[in-house]
C-alpha cells in the first residue's frame, strides 16, 4: 500500500519546510517531534511545546497519536501524560486533514477554546469554569516553568550536564605521554 507511505512523506516534508521545528525519531517519518508555540493572545502565547507524534501504517485513514512531551496546564490535556482530547483527531478525523492542519488549527484552537466540559485536567476545567482569571495565572506559570526552554532530543536523552562530561580528565595519569606530537 503505497498510498498511505507517499501521504506519510508528502504530509511530514510538508511540516519540515514549514516554520515548525521537527525533529524526527531514527529517520522515521512515521514518529517524531515538533516544537509547538503558543498561541498569541492567549495565557499560552510564550510558551515552546514539544510535541511527539505518531502516524499509523493507515494514515491518513487513521488519525495521528499526538502527545504534549512538555507539561502544559489546559482542560483538554492530560497534564501527566499529554494527551490531547480533541474531537477532530480522535474521533472525527478525516484524510482530507493533514498534519500543518494539527499544528496550525487544531491545537491553536484547543488551546484558546477549552472545553471544560469534556476534561482530561479536572483541576484546570474547575479552575477555568469558577475562577478564569486564575486560570490564566496558572498557565502562565506552567508556561514559564515548563515551557519556555525546550531542550533538544540529545539533551533530554543525556542527564549529564556538560561540567559532568568534562571531568573526563581526572581518568588520565600524570605519567602517561601523548598519543603523538605534532612536528613544528
Amino acid at each position: 500500500m503505497s498510498s498511505p507511505k507517499r501521504r506519510i512523506e508528502t504530509d511530514v516534508m510538508k511540516l519540515m519546510m514549514s516554520d515548525y521545528e521537527v525533529t524526527l525519531v531514527n529517520d522515521n517519518m512515521q514518529e517524531f517531534f515538533v516544537i509547538f508555540k503558543g498561541p498569541s493572545e492567549t495565557p499560552f502565547a510564550d510558551g515552546r511545546w514539544k510535541v511527539h507524534v505518531e502516524l499509523p501504517d493507515a494514515y491518513p485513514y487513521s488519525s495521528p497519536s499526538i502527545g504534549f512531551v512538555n507539561r502544559i496546564f489546559h482542560p483538554n490535556i492530560d497534564e501527566q501524560s499529554g494527551s490531547v482530547c480533541l474531537d477532530v483527531i480522535n474521533q472525527t478525523w478525516s484524510p482530507m486533514f493533514d498534519m500543518i492542519n494539527i499544528f496550525e488549527v487544531f491545537l491553536p484552537q484547543l488551546l484558546r477554546y477549552p472545553n471544560p466540559t469534556d476534561p482530561l485536567n479536572g483541576e484546570a476545567a474547575a479552575l477555568l469554569m469558577r475562577e478564569p482569571k486564575s486560570y490564566d495565572v496558572r498557565v502562565k506559570e506552567y508556561v514559564t516553568q515548563y515551557a519556555t526552554n525546550v531542550h533538544n532530543d540529545d539533551e533530554e536523552e543525556d542527564p549529564e550536564s556538560d561540567g559532568e562530561l568534562s571531568e573526563v580528565e581526572d581518568f588520565k595519569s600524570d605519567d602517561e605521554e601523548p598519543a603523538g606530537r605534532m612536528e613544528v
